[in-house]
């Protein structure tokens, strides 16, 4: 449906409850952002930055997608305030894998490379990717050079890279695309500070070169609370774990204005028929266990639920009895059984949630570990307590709650998307390309996405880079290799490759649970559009 609206804002769909609007430029993107905030819209949850975009999540029970540009399409925006910020000195040691690249693209020589570099000053124009990651411009407009044609999959914490005309300073390890000139020993991100991130929109920075003797790329100091390790029969203490098992709730949303993503359950349906089992409120923390491999010791009477993933449950009673216990029924653990958890049979992520919930510290309102973000508590390893923090809750729900059926590792499955975006960057035959192949997921998964494998690489019409603009659950970005990589709760707020299409809201849990080898079918439901009209 065509909605009259602003002839200088472009309205793109970015999914379910997405909406991404363009705007001729940084200072009109952000005049935009205040006039929304101050609107404060009815359905709106979060407003992420981009240098010529606002990415808008929206509640879509409470305000319709067409509504939605109506309302912001006839908001009065003036001209940015140009703040003058703080003016902050971050040394680097200029020894990137990355300079002899980018000095050959500019025509320079290394030495010449670190002169501009060090010459210029940078302005904070927005934050996102990670928690503490600054978005800074310069006032050198030769420095520009593209991104990496595929991401690294890790890059180190204190990192100074460049990408498009963008500079930024990696606060954690994480994944990424920017070309890298040095390394810090600033900490950007430290939630002991008043300020947590030493950047902040509207501050100038200058780069001040030092020697390699005695610099270290720093970390930053995040909160990663310690799972409790204490002596006697209390809790469930852990015995074995495969793999990073974490605690995992509802979510920390409404934290985007500090560079953190919602984070949370990747299976939120799940994690909510794990906690409805029990009788606990549907957004209580529960662990999240990937790929199963999970064993537990109870030192008190408990009851428990094991859903998501199909993964065998066995309890090893201290009497030396065996029960095998399905998955989506509450059972119960008495002291001295042993819960094992095998491999999955179908699905990734299983989740195992105690009746009255658990002991949690919370960081920034929230349960959940980010991975990306390195926020909240630290995995679960042998020898932890989980501590029950027997709250009062419902009644056990007597009866299964079977879950829908997940998709084993030879099997073929279909996701409904939403296209946009950016659909309009790739050619015709990509786009067709796009839903017409099956796509392979990847080893190179994670809790941040998993990467595709296709036959056919997909193809831009343009060349030209991508400025950093937000994403969303279900984003479907695409470097510049051409294999997409689908993002799920741990992704970048933010990133600078175009997003050809989002999961619906619907089968975002089922991406969630989607196994390595798994093949992956895309239908759109929803044609790419802006402003209402529908592109070839």
């Amino acid at each position: 449906m065509e909605v009259a609206v602003n002839d200088s804002l472009l309205f793109r769909r970015a999914g379910s409850n997405g909406l991404l609007i363009e705007l001729p430029d940084l200072d009109a993107t952000v005049a935009l952002f205040e006039a929304i905030a101050g609107a404060a819209f009815a359905g709106v949850e979060e407003v992420i930055p981009g240098a010529r975009t606002l990415l808008i999540q929206f509640n879509a029970l409470v305000v319709s997608h067409d509504e939605l540009v109506r309302l912001i399409g006839g908001l009065e925006s003036g001209r940015r305030a140009q703040s003058a910020g703080q003016l902050i000195e971050i040394p680097v040691v200029y020894d990137g894998e990355d300079l002899a690249f980018v000095a050959a693209h500019l025509g320079w020589s290394v030495e010449q490379l670190i002169s501009r570099h060090r010459a210029a000053t940078f302005t904070v124009a927005f934050t996102g990717f990670a928690p503490g990651f600054a978005y800074m411009t310069c006032d050198d407009p030769q420095l520009n050079v593209p991104r990496r044609e595929s991401p690294r999959v890790r890059i180190p914490a204190g990192s100074v890279a460049i990408a498009g005309s963008f500079c930024g300073v990696y606060p954690t390890d994480s994944p990424g695309g920017w070309q890298l000139l040095g390394s810090t020993p600033s900490t950007m991100w430290d939630l002991t500070r008043e300020r947590a991130a030493l950047l902040a929109p509207g501050d100038r920075v200058r780069f001040r070169e030092i020697s390699q003797s005695g610099s270290v790329p720093a970390k930053a100091s995040v909160q990663s609370s310690p799972v409790q390790q204490v002596s006697g029969s209390a809790g469930l203490r852990v015995i074995s774990t495969d793999r990073p098992a974490l605690f995992q709730d509802a979510g920390r949303h409404g934290c985007s204005n500090q560079g953190v993503s919602g984070s949370g359950a990747a299976d939120q349906a799940a994690l909510r028929a794990a906690n409805e089992l029990l009788g606990n409120p549907l957004d209580w923390a529960a662990v999240e266990i990937t790929y199963g491999g999970f064993a537990l010791e109870a030192g008190e009477p408990v009851t428990c639920a094991v859903t998501g993933a199909g993964v065998p449950v066995r309890i090893e009673s201290a009497q030396g009895h065996i029960i095998e216990v399905p998955t989506g029924v509450a059972f119960a653990l008495d002291a001295g059984d042993i819960l094992k958890m095998g491999v999955p049979m179908s699905g990734v992520r299983s989740y195992l949630a105690i009746r009255g919930g658990l002991e949690v510290e919370k960081v920034l309102g929230s349960a959940s570990t980010d991975t990306l973000a390195k926020l909240g508590p630290a995995p679960l390893k042998a020898g932890d307590v989980l501590l029950p923090a027997h709250k009062a809750c419902a009644s056990v729900h007597p009866f299964s709650l079977a879950g829908p059926p997940l998709p084993r590792g030879s099997d073929l499955i279909t996701l409904d998307v939403v296209m946009g975006p950016r659909t309009d960057w790739f050619t015709a035959q990509s786009v067709l390309a796009f839903f017409s192949q099956s796509w392979t997921a990847t080893s190179e998964s994670s809790r941040v996405g998993v990467r595709l494998q296709g036959a056919q690489a997909l193809v831009r019409a343009r060349q030209d880079e991508l400025p950093s603009e937000g994403t969303c659950v279900g984003s479907i970005q695409v470097p510049a290799s051409g294999q997409p990589v689908l993002f799920l709760a741990d992704h970048p707020l933010t990133g600078g490759y175009p997003v050809i299409a989002v999961v619906a809201s619907h089968h975002l849990d089922l991406a969630a649970q989607v196994p390595i080898g798994c093949k992956i079918r895309f239908n759109p439901i929803v044609d790419f559009s802006v402003n209402g009209k529908e592109k070839e």
